[in-house]
């Protein structure tokens, strides 16, 4: 992956990046990416996002290879960051640091030298849902949480429950053994079971929108469709506002 039109982005945490990371590599912590409140892991404005990501050699116009610790988790966080605010070509390393190693790529401690580039946002308003629009309630609302945490019988400061009417499909449903996503088929067959089709508009949440993203990757870039959100302000804003029912 050696080329300047591409740039390889490890999501992985701080210290992980420090351990070590695949050659070239550069790194977003996507903590970095967020307001200090009044909720938590909200976005900053796209220009400030796309200053932060240009600074560290990330431009809308190159390809974007994301990885992570395998989870998909952070990976998927940045790549619906990325899309909402206009990159065309991001990808997601498959198998992510376990296949690098296991295929004997080069990995090194040493930081990446970085060129900063300018990355020019352009918010696309069709990709993130706002509380109102949830509201709505046209959508099919996708909780990407754990069966606890939306049954409620999870351990929690919060309210317990779910947005009313959400249905449950857990982040971790996406990833198979090895660090992979599943294949399009095996997705497919989670989605439809559960009644999210391509001709209804979902939106997903989980408690911060960070599971959430892997999810947003699965039903956009593996089964093509085209009417999916993330809930920007997730649980943690639904749960926050006192007229807001929460069902378990």
């Amino acid at each position: 992956i050696r080329n300047d039109d591409v740039v390889l982005v490890s999501t992985r945490t701080t210290s992980d990046y420090k351990k070590a990371h695949i050659t070239g590599a550069v790194h977003i912590n996507h903590t970095e990416l967020y307001n200090d409140g009044p909720v938590k892991n909200m976005l900053k404005s796209p220009s400030e996002i796309a200053n932060i990501l240009g600074e560290n050699g990330i431009s809308e116009s190159k390809k974007i290879v994301l990885y992570d610790d395998g989870t998909g988790k952070y990976a998927g966080r940045l790549y619906w960051i990325l899309s909402y605010l206009g990159a065309k070509d991001v990808e997601i390393l498959d198998g992510h640091m376990d296949a690098w190693k296991a295929a004997r790529k080069p990995v090194t401690k040493n930081p990446t030298n970085v060129k900063a580039v300018a990355f020019t946002p352009k918010a696309d308003k069709s990709k993130i849902a706002t509380m109102a629009e949830v509201k709505v309630g046209n959508a099919i609302i996708i909780d990407g949480r754990s069966p606890e945490e939306f049954h409620g019988t999870a351990d929690t400061e919060l309210r317990k429950g779910h947005i009313p009417g959400a249905i449950n499909i857990e982040f971790k449903n996406m990833m198979r053994a090895k660090d992979k996503i599943k294949s399009a088929s095996e997705l497919q067959k989670i989605f439809s079971a559960a009644g999210v089709t391509k001709d209804k508009p979902a939106i997903l949440y989980c408690e911060s929108g960070v599971r959430a993203g892997i999810i947003y990757f699965a039903l956009t870039s593996v089964l093509n469709y085209t009417q999916v959100k993330v809930y920007d302000g997730a649980f943690l804003e639904w749960q926050a506002n006192a007229a807001n029912k929460v069902e378990v």
